[in-house]
């Protein structure tokens, strides 16, 4: 249990010099690693998911659920699951505990109702990265899109949400963009260039988003390259993901889905990092995709 000891005391909560607990600000990202670390002690004393939910009297589904840190864990039941496992060392459980406590806390996208639970925690885990890569193969990453054009794209959900629904969506967008204008987490984006070309809510909506995104490319903050469509075939050219990187934690792997999300750890980080660098090394530079993106917009003006 040495490294999980090590774990304890460096990944998601740092004990200060006084001996107190200082959580970090995202609650889902605690939850989420709280799951990961339960499910690896599970799998480490060979306990089944069946066999862990008998202990606290939920469903072998449920139990899947706290471990993808998508719902929390009360101390009662954190406790008999640790006991299950096997789990003896003070200082671990009392970080687990404390990891449990700070992810039933909410987060500040919660004032915005009722968001759908997989945007929830994706908002969550991108609060507390320090980094995201991203690869878009069709729209502009939500972390820079303008309030019409990210209007635009949410008004054409095919369950048609209520004018109502639809602004708290951009709003929240909105709000995810503080992350970048505070210059608290750095954006690595590569995108299609059909992405530029995609007229999304009309040709002035599509300008303005053009500008945005050449504003964004003079930020410290972000690097945004465009692979052009003369490059032909590439690596995951049908795939859209998200590679988030945490100054306390593993990486994680974001990829949404029509029929529901995925989130993969591990040697799945690795190997999309792989595919992440060949997308850039695809892609043009920083200034090329920059000069790229001011001739398409000049074409629209003249258009």
């Amino acid at each position: 249990m040495t490294s999980q000891k090590a774990w304890a005391c460096s990944v998601v909560l740092r004990r200060g010099a006084s001996g107190t607990m200082t959580a970090m600000e995202s609650p889902t990202f605690v939850r989420f690693q709280l799951g990961a670390q339960l499910r690896r002690v599970r799998e480490e004393a060979s306990v089944t998911a069946e066999q862990a939910a008998d202990v606290i009297e939920v469903s072998a589904s449920t139990l899947r659920r706290i471990e993808a840190g998508r719902v929390g864990i009360k101390a009662p039941a954190l406790n008999a699951l640790l006991d299950r496992y096997g789990v003896a060392d003070a200082e671990l459980r009392d970080t687990l505990l404390s990891m449990a406590k700070t992810g039933k806390q909410r987060g500040w996208w919660a004032k915005y109702g009722d968001l759908p639970s997989s945007y929830r925690q994706y908002i969550g885990l991108e609060s507390a990265a320090e980094e995201v890569q991203n690869f878009e193969t069709l729209v502009v990453p939500g972390l820079l899109q303008t309030a019409d054009y990210a209007r635009a794209m949410t008004s054409e959900d095919a369950f048609e949400p209520s004018p109502e629904a639809v602004e708290r969506r951009v709003a929240v967008r909105m709000q995810r963009q503080e992350l970048i204008a505070s210059g608290k987490l750095r954006l690595v984006a590569v995108l299609d260039e059909a992405v530029l070309h995609r007229q999304i809510g009309g040709a002035a909506i599509m300008a303005d988003q053009l500008t945005a995104l050449l504003d964004a490319t003079r930020r410290w903050n972000v690097t945004l390259q465009v692979i052009p469509f003369r490059e032909g075939a590439y690596a995951s050219m049908l795939t859209s993901f998200h590679i988030l990187n945490f100054a306390d934690g593993p990486g994680v792997v974001y990829i949404e889905g029509l029929t529901g999300d995925l989130y993969a750890e591990g040697e799945d980080v690795r190997r999309c990092t792989v595919v992440f660098n060949s997308l850039r090394a695809a892609a043009m530079s920083p200034s090329d995709s920059a000069a790229m993106i001011e001739e398409i917009r000049g074409a629209r003006r003249e258009a």
